[in-house]
């Protein structure tokens, strides 16, 4: 099946009924490398590891006596999984446990554990978590961009914008400027970014500029943020490099796509539009 047919298959942008009965057939993996098979690219070749961190802040279930248990949850997807996971599917898997009876708490993350890994086709790390334990807002580290001046002429991707230029230097840029758009519905996905690098220097209004032309780009958040390294990556031949988004919350779920040539994890941050 072709990307488009299987977006197009999806149950994003179709009337759905909610199931409030857990059914793991619910869940819709999409293949990570329809992506790149459309520029004759092979995904296992790309330099980057990583993962998605989804959170959730709709969860909930049944005790044995039929008491409602309400919990915030944690799921980390290995960028090496064959499958991202559709959101929506995702959501209606969730609400499918809302009228579901479970003795233990440990049954409910053992079976999101089963049925996520089964549909991503890897280990799917599942965390539970009391809302008395949620975590405080925070922000992304590093030199915000979005100040500088610049006239922009590009709305979607221009990877011709980026270039890099001097002596080695290190350093961490942050642009909350960065849209995309569903490319099924084409409702809005807001996201901040943060660019970690060991390189000659990016122009930072040259990448601030190409983040923004992202704007009327129809893409998956995991997509976007593997083309966003793979532009860098090509264009301004860091040594070392990481891409991290976290997208604004839609549906009870946020996204947050992290894509490092190196082998680490971030920190699973709370921003203040999450």
């Amino acid at each position: 099946m072709s990307e488009h047919d299987q977006v197009k298959a999806s149950p994003l942008g179709q009337d759905t009924v909610y199931v409030n009965e857990y059914d793991a057939s619910l869940l819709y993996p999409i293949r990570r490398d329809l992506n790149w098979e459309v520029k004759g690219v092979k995904r296992s070749s790309l330099p980057f590891r990583g993962l998605d961190i989804w959170n959730a802040y709709e969860v909930s279930w049944l005790d044995a006596g039929g008491k409602p248990v309400v919990r915030l949850a944690e799921f980390r997807i290995p960028a090496s999984s064959p499958c991202i996971i559709e959101s929506k599917s995702f959501k209606l898997y969730l609400n499918s446990f809302n009228l579901s009876r479970f003795a233990q708490e440990s049954e409910v993350r053992e079976r999101m554990q089963a049925d996520l890994s089964a549909a991503a086709g890897a280990p799917v790390q599942v965390k539970l978590i009391p809302l008395t334990q949620a975590v405080e807002v925070s922000q992304l580290k590093g030199r915000c961009l979005d100040d500088l001046p610049l006239q922009v002429e590009h709305y979607s991707p221009a990877p011709e914008l980026l270039n890099a230029s001097g002596p080695v230097t290190e350093e961490t840029l942050v642009s909350h400027l960065l849209k995309s758009n569903c490319p099924v519905t084409g409702q809005p996905d807001w996201a901040s970014v943060q660019i970690r690098y060991k390189g000659a220097q990016i122009d930072h209004k040259g990448l601030l500029a190409y983040l923004i032309s992202y704007r009327e780009h129809g893409d998956f958040h995991e997509q976007c943020v593997e083309n966003i390294f793979m532009d860098i990556w090509q264009r301004c031949r860091p040594q070392k490099l990481s891409v991290y988004a976290r997208y604004v919350r839609r549906g009870g779920l946020d996204i947050n796509p992290y894509r490092s040539s190196i082998n680490d994890e971030p920190q699973n941050l709370r921003l203040s539009r999450q």
